[in-house]
């Protein structure tokens, strides 16, 4: 069993508020990517983990054929909803349902740390690229470059205690562990950077909203209720209220991009 049967359900229990709120945190991350490709109505775009679709669209209105794959039925409703040229389907980022060499470039925002085996996840992404296709991955950057560590922490203080080496959200941050794992498995890479990018809520209800709507929150939710998780969210980002009522977040994301 992969990823999709764990994470799918979880990711979609706010599927209005991810597609609304949160999703459009990686905004610095899409424009940089779509900078770096240079689409064009001859590239074939796989999406995976596409959420409620926010970058698919915008890869998809510079005319590329764009394919977006979620396991969250939910989200993928939501990407449905947008309007757009780009194609979804929910699915299994470990098995991926398209045929070897068909994809000019795959894109995966904040995604593959979910994989129940992230190997084998970057193993299927090299088997549909083309020779010579573009992997552009985004991740967290380092935990002293980012604010919403704090937010991360306080969902975690509620989860179920983790299995023995289980992954964290920082997890292929550390140590270049997301470079190595891409190299090992035959990819070249091309670039590492790191780009800031600012979470502006405009108020502390939509803050904590878009900040529950996350698949760990939904996680954390189910271990510790509902009003627990409430509680501690909302205090753990009081020090980030500005005095205009906002909730503002700086952190940063790695973008790493490779070469199959």
């Amino acid at each position: 069993m992969g990823s999709a049967a764990i994470q799918g359900p979880l990711w979609g229990k706010q599927s209005e508020n991810w597609a609304t709120i949160q999703e459009q945190t990686g905004n610095a991350g899409y424009v940089y990517a779509l900078n770096f490709l240079n689409l064009n109505p001859a590239t074939q775009l796989l999406d995976v983990g596409c959420g409620s679709g926010v970058f698919s669209s915008l890869a998809s209105a510079t005319g590329a054929y764009v394919t977006g794959i979620d396991a969250s039925e939910a989200l993928i409703e939501k990407a449905q909803q947008r309007g757009t040229t780009a194609k979804f389907t929910t699915g299994e980022m470990e098995e991926l349902p398209f045929a070897g060499n068909t994809f000019d470039a795959v894109c995966g925002f904040n995604s593959f740390q979910y994989a129940a085996n992230i190997n084998n996840a970057f193993t299927e992404v090299r088997r549909v690229l083309k020779p010579g296709g573009k992997l552009v991955v985004m991740i967290w950057g380092n935990k002293e470059d980012c604010e919403a560590v704090s937010n991360l922490a306080a969902i975690g203080s509620l989860l179920p205690p983790p299995p023995p080496g289980a992954p964290g959200p920082f997890a292929l941050s550390e140590n270049q562990l997301l470079e190595k794992t891409l190299e090992a498995i035959g990819f070249k890479i091309l670039s590492n950077e790191d780009i800031s990018t600012v979470w502006d809520y405009p108020d502390t209800s939509i803050a904590l909203k878009g900040l529950l709507s996350s698949g760990p929150a939904a996680r954390a939710i189910a271990n510790s209720g509902l009003e627990k998780v409430q509680e501690t969210v909302t205090k753990s980002f009081e020090p980030y209220i500005r005095d205009n009522g906002h909730v503002v977040y700086h952190n940063k994301f790695r973008i790493v991009i490779s070469e199959r």
